[in-house]
């Protein structure tokens, strides 16, 4: 007896079928939020804060697993997460409006007390004495002149147990801790971990930027479909955020 073709199985009714897609579609979705919820999520850069590390434009895939908060201790025991570093870009909820998300650098550790003298960041880590200063070679000055001294010289201040200290790398156009205080740790979402994809034709309004007489029929349908590649920073692709 041979065996039987597929032309001899009996079909699928198209109710099944729809079933199976509804099925295989709510899994997927379940897949990505729980990826996107616990582990990591896509952030666009909206201002120029962290220049020249970050850039208007750049999209960068954030690593929510790493610093997650944990409501229990003895969850460090099993979970492979990480204490949040001097140093470390990290995506936070802003503590005074949660619904906005910025990216700064942490600069001071619970227990930390620090002083800007300058423009220059003096830290004195906790249990230590004497304030020593900081090596940034990340941080820019790009308007000298038209920073307040109080964001010049600034504290001496202690950061609170369970707070941080964050600051952006353009240190004169960074609205930041000096300004609005400090970090809460259950605030921090995540550590930007690489620009996935940075693009440099968005305008000052954050709409696709256009180039005068292209604002208006074939022209502007031109340039939004070549903007792609003609604006993309395609060597910023896969770069480290550090």
């Amino acid at each position: 007896m041979s065996a039987a073709t597929a032309s001899d199985r009996p079909a699928r009714p198209p109710g099944r079928v729809l079933f199976e897609y509804a099925q295989a579609a709510i899994i997927a979705l379940i897949f990505a939020l729980f990826v996107r919820t616990y582990l990591f999520q896509m952030f666009k850069i909206p201002s120029a804060s962290m220049e020249d590390t970050l850039l208007i434009g750049d999209h960068v895939l954030v690593n929510k697993f790493a610093l997650a908060p944990l409501a229990y201790p003895f969850e460090r025991q099993f979970l492979p997460l990480a204490a949040v570093r001097r140093g470390d870009i990290v995506i936070f909820r802003y503590p005074h409006d949660p619904q906005q998300d910025y990216v700064k650098r942490i600069i001071g550790l619970p227990g930390d007390t620090l002083k800007i003298l300058d423009q220059i960041v003096y830290i004195q880590p906790a249990g230590t004495e004497g304030f020593s200063a900081m090596t940034e070679p990340y941080s820019v000055h790009k308007h000298p002149g038209e920073v307040p001294d109080n964001l010049m010289n600034f504290g001496p201040i202690r950061v609170p147990d369970g707070q941080y200290f964050a600051m952006g790398d353009n240190r004169d156009d960074s609205l930041d801790s000096r300004e609005w205080g400090f970090v809460p740790r259950p605030n921090i979402v995540g550590r930007a971990l690489l620009v996935y994809w940075s693009f440099d034709g968005v305008g000052p309004d954050g709409a696709l930027a256009l180039a005068p007489g292209d604002e208006h029929g074939l022209r502007r349908f031109a340039h939004s479909m070549t903007a792609l590649f003609r604006f993309t920073r395609w060597e910023r692709s896969g770069l480290l955020v550090r």
